[in-house]
């Protein structure tokens, strides 16, 4: 199995935080959010994992290292431009020659990829879209935006809302099909959240969700990070 960790952003908002290194070399109780995520991937199965590189690159490709670390095979795609999360699947089209998961460098995550990916064939679905609901799962209050369902499906993302429209989260885990490449524009800025999934459902594709059974951590400023380890010390 594949798998795509998206690492690419600057560490703008938690720099008092990440004193400069890129977000996913945050440490959390004493190992940083990008290896535990790869330590996750690994013991779930994923042999092959890719990491997109942007800002510092050197310093991520010197802690991950070839991933043998891990047992698995890591490789690395560096952004010259950042090409956003979608724009960074599209620029590894290659790569991609069966389903493949792509899941966020900086949200420390603890579910089931099994029943994920289940979830995802069971659907049929050309992409399935990891979901918490923030009243009832472990989290920091600053993962991805909205998400609106109604029986299998998505309807609708709702980004940057301050209005309680839906318990749901995007929790930035996504499994996927190859045939999604088409919708992809190649060497653009093309983000999931905000263009790609609203893009398919406008076309009526189907977008499935999942609603996991652990945790997604969003760990994006320095309030995020402070819940982060309260809510890990519990556990």
């Amino acid at each position: 199995m594949k798998a795509l960790v998206l690492s690419a952003g600057k560490s703008t908002r938690i720099a008092t935080v990440s004193l400069g290194r890129p977000k996913p070399l945050i440490e959390v109780q004493g190992a940083s959010v990008l290896s535990r995520n790869i330590e996750w991937l690994a013991k779930s199965g994923f042999s092959d994992i890719w990491i997109n590189l942007h800002y510092r690159p050197d310093e991520i490709r010197f802690h991950i290292g070839d991933g043998s670390q891990f047992g698995v095979k890591v490789h690395y795609s560096f952004e010259p431009e950042i090409l956003g999360t979608a724009g960074a699947v599209k620029n590894l089209e290659k790569e991609w020659d069966g389903p493949f998961l792509v899941v966020c460098g900086d949200n420390l995550y603890n579910f089931s990829l099994k029943e994920f990916r289940e979830t995802h064939e069971k659907n049929r679905s050309v992409a399935t879209v990891a979901l918490f609901d923030r009243q009832k799962h472990l989290n920091t209050g600053i993962a991805g935006g909205q998400v609106v369902v109604s029986g299998e499906r998505i309807l609708g993302f709702v980004e940057g809302s301050q209005e309680k429209i839906s318990p749901y989260v995007n929790a930035g885990a996504y499994w996927l099909e190859p045939e999604i490449l088409s919708s992809i524009p190649f060497q653009s800025f093309f983000d999931f959240g905000k263009d790609l999934f609203p893009k398919l459902i406008k076309d009526d594709i189907k977008v499935g969700f999942h609603i996991i059974n652990g945790y997604c951590l969003g760990i994006d400023t320095p309030d995020s990070f402070q819940s982060a380890l309260k809510i890990l010390e519990k556990l």
